[in-house]
This record gives structure tokens, C-alpha cells and sequence, in this order.
């Protein structure tokens, strides 16, 4: 029987992180609709539904669901190939009846096979981003404020060349309420006589301060004053009839358009991986080790994007950023992802002009923030510690992740990490060892509990290095697996070259048959050897030299 959810038992705390959320989630949802090419507002719809309708249909306690950095380029190209956003949202329909087919099919379960080094690195790499497309917005430079993810861009330029760009377009009054952001941010929950005010979220002081200081120098006339274009900019319609003209609908003569079809399985693939990906980053953030089932995520965010598209909204995924910032900011259910969902539609209904005054520098202080707690030194010094294996696939997961994109790195880290264990497999596949005897030394090979076929090449390289005139002695008492080409391999050594170079070879512990598909004519082989070693044991049971077992 599933456990009942009381959603409201930890409001207090959902109530601030779902603020908290929600101060993260507006800026980021325009940015990544402008980078997509979109309408403005189809990024907030987005991250409407992503927060209410995932949210409530989600298992998951921390994540949440919105428009998505990593899917910025398809929708831009997506945009210019087919003409018209509205085909788009087209595609975005079809992809989200692909993911409803994907969690009834219980393709969720492929989640269970990332690396937690990947995984790790892969939230290393998103803080590395982070933090550096915010620097810009840290100094008053809002050239690149769309949401990019990749570190190069697509006007040519790359994140660092940005950063140097931003030198030379510093705002003073930007810097001090970004420093005063960060000085908040950073000692809320550690001065002790802030700590009474806990249940206010530091984010929101920030915010507060940064709207009054940016009004006050405005209003004096400073230089300081932060320019409208550092500002939050969301749409403002005055009448109904102006909101619904915000609204784009998908047209569903685009079924008949074989470029939808193909850009919806694209959408469904990208959006699917990158959900499981923050999905089982999630659960690993969850200090109370809840586990998330996949499989009703998938069917959640089928229906988010299929509602989405038909409400004029970008595609969704779980992202990364704003379940980082709602587990930091203390949520303890998945109500602090309903809660900022709701805010959103709210803020963007009633008070439009008042969110038009919030500095983008103090929501660049936020989320460096955020940046630095996914990519702390303490993480990249746990994996090297832990030896090369794990800190090789973590740091290359990490570099690709911030230099390529997130889906490239993640696949290089799982290759490096299939690598590493198909090495240690290897490496793995038995134990050899000498023993010294006055009348001649004994090889011994003992063979791993599971013996597959890409060991082959190291089980034949040290057949073939044994000398001539050797004894040797093949043990297999703990081997339950052997496949065919090892017993192959073992049949052939000791029927013929051990025969041409005289070597007296043993083979103990091996059983009469192997139960392995397609290998029927094994067993007689694996027999025979058998039949072989019990006439031999009979014959030397009563000797006492181990050299006397090779004796005939």
C-alpha cells in the first residue's frame, strides 16, 4: 500500500523555499523562452504547469519541472526551420504523448543505471555554468542573459570571451546590490541573531533590499540607478482581450508534416533524459533518501508538456537549477513546488509592474549561490580522494558538461565509467600465482566467479606465455558463469599446445555442465575434462607431492 502525503505538514518550510523557487524560476523562465526564439510568456506558462500540474502528479518530494536551458537550441532551430512557433508547440504536443507511452512502458527505470560520480559531475558542471552566465548579470551586463547553456554561444562568442566583454559595461550600482545580495545570501543561516528570522528566506530580504536600493537611487537621481534592461522585463497586458493575444496555439495541420514528428521524438528523447538525469540528482540532494518512481515521472511530464503545448507553453523538463535552489531553501514536501507554481501564475496575473522592479543582480546573486553548493571544492576533493576510477569519470563529466552540453557529458562520463569496469573486469578475471617446489615450480590460475568473453584476450595472452615443459593448474571452484569462448579457449590449450609443448595441465573445480544459452555442444567438452580429471584424481589420490597429480 502507497503511504499517504500530508502536502501540508511542513508548510511553513514549503511556503519558503516555494518563494524561494519562485524568485529563481521567473527570470529564468523569460530567459530561456527568449533564447528559445519564443514568446515571452510561453516560458511562464510553462513554469506554471511545471509547478502545479507536475507537481501535483509528480512522486518526486524536491524536484521541479519548467522550460529547460538544454532545450533551447533545439526550439531556436526548430523555430527557424519550420517557420512559426505554433507548429512547434505542435511537436511539443507529440512529445508529450511519447512520454506518456515512455512511463507506461516503464522506461523509467534507465535512471538506475547512472554513475553517482556522473551524476555528481554533472551537477558540478551545471553549478560551473551557472555561475558563470551570471557573472555577466553580477556587473550589470545583460548580453547574455538568454539562457544559453552551452559555452559557445550562438552569436560566435564563448563564456569567457563574454566575461571580458562584461568588463568593459560594469555598472556600479549592480556590483553593491550584488554584493549586498551575496552578504545576506551567505550569512543568513550562519550569524546567530538572523537565525530567529529563519523562516523568512534570505532570498527574499535580498530581493526586498535590491528593489528599495535600486528605487532609492533612482528616485535621487544617482548614477547608480540600475537601466530598465537589468531589470526583470514581463509582459503586461491591461485588458483580457490583450492576454489572450500573449497565447499562441499549436496548429494541428502540422501532424501531416513529417519535420514535427521527428522534432516531437527529439523533444521527447532530450526532455525525458535530462528529467531522469535531475530526477536521480534529486534524490541523491534528499537528506531524508526518499526515492522518486521514474515511471510516474515520465507520465507527469507527458501530460505537463502535453497541456503546455496546447496552452501556447515551451516544453518542460525537471531541471536541475531550481530543484537545487528548493532543496537548499529547506522544501520537505513537493507542496513548495506547487506553491512556486502558483506564485508564478499569480505574480504574472496581479502584479506584474512590482516584478518589473526587481535587478536582474540580485537574482545573479541567488543563483551564484546555488552555483557554488553544486560545484563546491569539497566535492571535487571526495572523488579524488576516492582514486582515479571515480574522479576520472566525475571530472570529465564535469569539463563536458560545462564546455559541450549537459547530454554530452553525461554520455562521456557513463563511457568512461563503462570503460573503467570493463578494464576491472578484466583485470579481474582470475588470479595467477607461482608456487616454488624442489622437483619444479606449479602455475596456478584461479578463475573469478564470472569469467564473460571480453576477458578472453587476457586469459589467452597468459596461456600463451606459459613455457614449455610447465604444470599447471586451472582452478574454477568459485566460478558459476564461463562463457563459451573461455571454455573453448581452456579445451583447446590443454587437448593441443599443452600436448606439443609438455605441459601437464590440471583443471579443478570445474563443473560437468554450464548452464549458457547457445552453447549445447559445451557441456560434452567441459565433461570430458571432467571424466579426464576424476580418472586422474583416482589415479593419484594416495600421493603426497602435488607434482605426483601431473604424473601419468
Amino acid at each position: 500500500m502507497t503511504k499517504k502525503i500530508n502536502l501540508f505538514a511542513n508548510l511553513k518550510s514549503d511556503f519558503a523555499s516555494g518563494l524561494v523557487v519562485f524568485l529563481v524560476a521567473l527570470p529564468l523562465c523569460l530567459g530561456i523562452a527568449m533564447a528559445s526564439g519564443a514568446p515571452l510568456f510561453s516560458g511562464i506558462i510553462s513554469g506554471v504547469i511545471g509547478g502545479i500540474i507536475v507537481g501535483v502528479l509528480s512522486k518526486s518530494h524536491l524536484s521541479v519541472s519548467g522550460p529547460a536551458a538544454g532545450l533551447t537550441a533545439i526550439i531556436l532551430t526548430a523555430v527557424s526551420d519550420l517557420g512559426a512557433f505554433n507548429l512547434v508547440l505542435t511537436a511539443v504536443a507529440i512529445a508529450g504523448v511519447i512520454q506518456l507511452v515512455l512511463g507506461f512502458i516503464k522506461a523509467g527505470s534507465i535512471s538506475n543505471y547512472f554513475p553517482t560520480n556522473v551524476i555528481e559531475g554533472m551537477l558540478a558542471g551545471i553549478g560551473i555554468i551557472i555561475i558563470l552566465k551570471q557573472l555577466p548579470h553580477a556587473v550589470g551586463y545583460d548580453s547574455d542573459f538568454e539562457g544559453d547553456q552551452a559555452f559557445f554561444e550562438t552569436d560566435g562568442h564563448n563564456t569567457f570571451s563574454t566575461l571580458l566583454g562584461a568588463l568593459n559595461y560594469v555598472q556600479l550600482g549592480s556590483i553593491i546590490i550584488t554584493i549586498i545580495s551575496l552578504a545576506i545570501l551567505i550569512s543568513w543561516d550562519k550569524v546567530p541573531a538572523l537565525k530567529k528570522l529563519k523562516l523568512v528566506p534570505g532570498a527574499l530580504i535580498a530581493v526586498i533590499l535590491g528593489v528599495v536600493l535600486n528605487e532609492i537611487f533612482t528616485a535621487t537621481g544617482s548614477s547608480l540607478a540600475i537601466a530598465k534592461t537589468h531589470l526583470v522585463s514581463l509582459p503586461v497586458p491591461t485588458s483580457f482581450e490583450e492576454f489572450k493575444t500573449i497565447l499562441v496555439s499549436p496548429d494541428f495541420a502540422g501532424f501531416t508534416n513529417p519535420k514535427v514528428w521527428i522534432l516531437g521524438a527529439t523533444i521527447a528523447i532530450v526532455a525525458s533524459i535530462e528529467t531522469l538525469l535531475c530526477i536521480e540528482a534529486a534524490d541523491r540532494m534528499d537528506v531524508q533518501k526518499r526515492y522518486t518512481d521514474t515511471n510516474v515521472e515520465l507520465k507527469a511530464q507527458g501530460i505537463g508538456n502535453l497541456l503546455s503545448a496546447l496552452l501556447g507553453g515551451l516544453p518542460m523538463t525537471s531541471v536541475v537549477v531550481r530543484t537545487s535552489a528548493n532543496n537548499n531553501a529547506g522544501a520537505k514536501s513537493k507542496m513548495s513546488t506547487i506553491i512556486h507554481g502558483v506564485m508564478l501564475l499569480i505574480s504574472v496575473l496581479a502584479i506584474p509592474m512590482v516584478l518589473n522592479k526587481i535587478p536582474l543582480a540580485t537574482l545573479a546573486a541567488i543563483l551564484l549561490v546555488v552555483g557554488y553548493k553544486l560545484a563546491k571544492p569539497s566535492t571535487v576533493k571526495h572523488f579524488w580522494e576516492k582514486g582515479k576510477y571515480q574522479f576520472i569519470p566525475f571530472i570529465a563529466t564535469m569539463l563536458a558538461v560545462v564546455f559541450t552540453d549537459l547530454l554530452k557529458g553525461v554520455a562521456l562520463g557513463i563511457i568512461i565509467s563503462i570503460i573503467f569496469v570493463l578494464k576491472g573486469n578484466l583485470k579481474r578475471a582470475y588470479n595467477f600465482r607461482k608456487e616454488e617446489y624442489a622437483d619444479g615450480d606449479v602455475i596456478h590460475i584461479d578463475l573469478a566467479q564470472e569469467v564473460s568473453f571480453l576477458n578472453k584476450a587476457a586469459i589467452k595472452s597468459t596461456l600463451s606465455e606459459i613455457p614449455e615443459n610447465s604444470k599447471v593448474i586451472i582452478t574454477a571452484h568459485d566460478t558459476v558463469y564461463i562463457a563459451h569462448d573461455i571454455l573453448d579457449l581452456l579445451h583447446e590449450f590443454k587437448t593441443t599446445r599443452a600436448i606439443d609443448e609438455n605441459i601437464k595441465v590440471k583443471l579443478k573445480g570445474f563443473k560437468k555442465a554450464y548452464n549458457l544459452e547457445n552453447s549445447q555442444e559445451i557441456p560434452n567438452k567441459v565433461s570430458l575434462e571432467h571424466h579426464q580429471y576424476d580418472a586422474m584424481k583416482r589415479r593419484t589420490v594416495k600421493s603426497e607431492s602435488l607434482n605426483s597429480e601431473f604424473s601419468e
